[in-house]
């Protein structure tokens, strides 16, 4: 077991939270690209293309610093697990709980990842169309 001060510990709290947030906001942010995507015309007007690929950019940065923390934040949340946030009271009964949690944060990582590679081929023509680059 490893011992933690408490400030050690307040920010490993924040990562975990954080953590968890990251992978949200990875297919949530994807999630709303896609949906602002499908709303775009085919032959949007120059100043919508531009809108939307300034919106874009910035929900990309959003959406690659999410991952990052996803990976980066990960590491210590699986180094202190056992000893941070295994729930004693739970005892092994836990382990179902956190299987079906852990299935559905990779759905989320897996799902946002996609949708983020499917926007980025659209985006791509949308340059294309427009002579925009990056």
């Amino acid at each position: 077991m490893i011992k933690l001060s408490a400030s050690a510990g307040v920010l490993l709290m924040m990562n975990n939270y954080l953590h968890d947030v990251a992978t949200a906001l990875l297919l949530s942010s994807g999630i709303a690209m896609w949906l602002m995507l499908r709303r775009l015309d085919d032959a949007p007007a120059t100043a919508t293309a531009d809108y939307f690929l300034r919106i874009h950019r910035g929900m990309t940065r959003l959406a690659q610093f999410s991952l990052l923390w996803i990976i980066i934040g990960g590491i210590p949340r699986v180094i202190f697990y056992k000893d941070f946030e295994w729930a004693n009271a739970a005892g092994k009964g836990q382990v179902p709980a956190l299987i079906v949690k852990h299935i559905v944060a990779f759905i989320c990582v897996g799902s946002g990842i996609y949708v983020w590679v499917r926007i980025r081929k659209r985006i791509v023509h949308l340059r294309i169309r427009t002579g925009k680059r990056e």
